[in-house]
């Protein structure tokens, strides 16, 4: 059964991210770019798992949370370097992926029961 529509871009920045320490880590031999990498790429494959087992708010929250930390960090680093790739790439990446899944979260978002 194929994922539903809304993990397709937590599973596809994921392997972005993935992909993408691992290139700073055999190009530059940067173990920072591939921990960092795996781990925020793993943060969002997970979170498409969660939205593919019916966990939406779970996963888009998930992803919130690791789009929004790649976005600050890297954008603060983009900001001191000037240098677009990575840094800028990656920020720029997680502030679409950051309005996505904030959007995505609260339409999810469970009712309240008073």
């Amino acid at each position: 059964m194929a994922p539903p529509g809304s993990a397709h871009l937590n599973f596809t920045l994921g392997g972005l991210v993935m992909a993408g320490g691992a290139m700073g880590y055999l190009r530059k031999g940067s173990t920072i770019s591939l921990l960092a990498g795996l781990g925020f790429g793993g943060a969002l494959v997970g979170s498409g798992i969660l939205i593919a087992q019916n966990e939406s708010f779970k996963g888009h929250v998930l992803a919130s949370g690791a789009t929004s930390v790649m976005t600050v960090a890297m954008g603060q680093r983009f900001l001191s370097s000037g240098k677009f790739m990575p840094a800028g790439m990656v920020a720029a990446l997680g502030a679409v992926g950051l309005a996505y899944n904030a959007k995505k979260a609260i339409e999810w978002m469970p009712e309240k029961d008073d």
